[in-house]
């Protein structure tokens, strides 16, 4: 049995690609979900996956689940923070209750579930934790203080926690995809994407989910042990930090 991934938001979009490739490649890999269950009982028909139906923006949660995972699978020693949801709105119109479900999940979700799996990790001198940003957490993005702030906010977790524990063989990294053809994407009106979002990017298309996946299958593999506290922005050219 290969080393157990855990993939959050695993079952649907870059996620489900993520949790694939993972297990194409030797790993036994776990995916959580935090609502849609028709989709993940799809997904784990198809995959043989199993899934675990949790919110990571829950603590209490994060624990149970990962204490689950840990009895089930063995410890996890690479933690995929794919997790994700937008409330697009300006400033001016935003809700509270908009701010704090997005950097709920998108951020302290980060901290719920890596606090969660850091003491094995330590205790085994190795790990690999990638999380997955966005190109808006780098460049920022009309509507979206909350998202932008959140993702931002993942590429600085990550650097602070790859320099506390590059001496325990644990490596933390972010992918920071632009725009991918996921189901979200592909839902925008034909007009915006031909005339505002392809020509915005270099190379004159979208990324596919399996181009994610691809570099966070890098990131968890020993060849990638000397990367850490690094963003890989895998966007097409159309921003470059």
């Amino acid at each position: 049995m290969g080393r157990v991934a855990v993939v959050t938001g695993g079952t649907r979009g870059i996620g489900l690609a993520i949790s694939v490739a993972l297990k194409d490649a030797g790993y036994t890999v776990a995916a959580s979900y935090a609502g849609n269950d028709e989709a993940a009982a799809k997904f784990k028909d198809e995959t043989g996956i199993p899934v675990y139906k949790f919110d990571v923006g829950d603590f209490d949660a994060c624990a149970e689940a990962l204490a689950q995972i840990k009895a089930d699978l063995g410890p996890v020693e690479v933690l995929v923070n794919n997790a994700g949801i937008t409330r697009d709105k300006p400033l001016h119109k935003m809700d509270k209750a908009h701010w704090d479900a997005v950097i709920n999940t998108n951020l302290s979700g980060l901290f719920n579930m890596c606090r969660n799996v850091i003491d094995d990790m330590r205790g085994g001198n190795f790990g690999r934790i990638i999380s997955i940003s966005s190109i808006n957490g780098q460049k920022g993005q009309f509507g979206q203080t909350n998202y932008a702030a959140a993702k931002a906010g993942d590429i600085g977790f990550t650097r602070a926690l790859a320099l506390e524990t590059a001496s325990k063989g644990i490596t933390v990294n972010v992918v920071a995809p632009g725009y991918i053809s996921t189901e979200m994407v592909m839902a925008v009106p034909e007009k915006v994407m031909n005339d505002v979002i392809l020509p915005a990017i270099p190379i004159g298309r979208l990324g596919d989910a399996s181009e994610i996946a691809r570099c966070v299958v890098f990131l968890a593999s020993d060849d990638a042990g000397l990367i850490t506290g690094s963003t890989i922005s895998a966007n097409g050219g159309q921003y470059m930090s």
